[in-house]
């Protein structure tokens, strides 16, 4: 299974991710864009995600809200900025915890013979802002999502 990479270079304001999985890239772009699909993959598997608000269009908003076992809950949200299916999305990250603290995200979706490289840059709006996302443990959650996004397209 295809692991991720995840560079943060010291003193950047960015994290880049790459992920190669074993589906074609119109899948993996469905997968990552479908409301239904959301809560079967992103974020930790112990935790339930609910799709509150998700419209993938220039301007769209999104919300997702996670459920602890013991019932306490968070909300992330963020906006569409640009959208080419199934190569790119540009859109907003916020965590609901920390407002005010808000990352733009770039995916690209790219087929390299029946697989797709995922590549994601996220840009923080200050060094310190990417180091506490770092530090709240930001890898294992992203290397868990893209573990259960591979399942499912790979399955599928």
């Amino acid at each position: 299974m295809s692991k991720i990479n995840l560079i943060a270079e010291p003193g950047k304001q960015e994290i880049i991710i790459t992920r190669v999985f074993n589906a074609p890239r119109e899948l993996v772009f469905k997968t990552f864009t479908d409301p239904a699909s959301i809560p079967n993959w992103w974020g930790p598997g112990y935790l339930t995600t609910t799709v509150d608000q998700m419209e993938v269009k220039f301007g769209g908003v999104w919300r997702y809200l996670q459920q602890e076992p013991d019932g306490s809950k968070y909300g992330f949200k963020g906006v569409y900025h640009d959208i080419v299916a199934p190569e790119r999305l540009v859109y907003t990250f916020e965590f609901e915890g920390m407002p005010g603290h808000v990352m733009l995200e770039t995916v690209t979706f790219e087929e390299q013979e029946g697989k797709t490289l995922l590549k994601e840059i996220a840009v923080f709006q200050s060094v310190e802002d990417r180091d506490g996302m770092l530090q709240s443990g930001m890898e294992s959650g992203a290397t868990e999502s893209m573990d259960r996004l591979a399942e499912l397209v790979e399955k599928a």
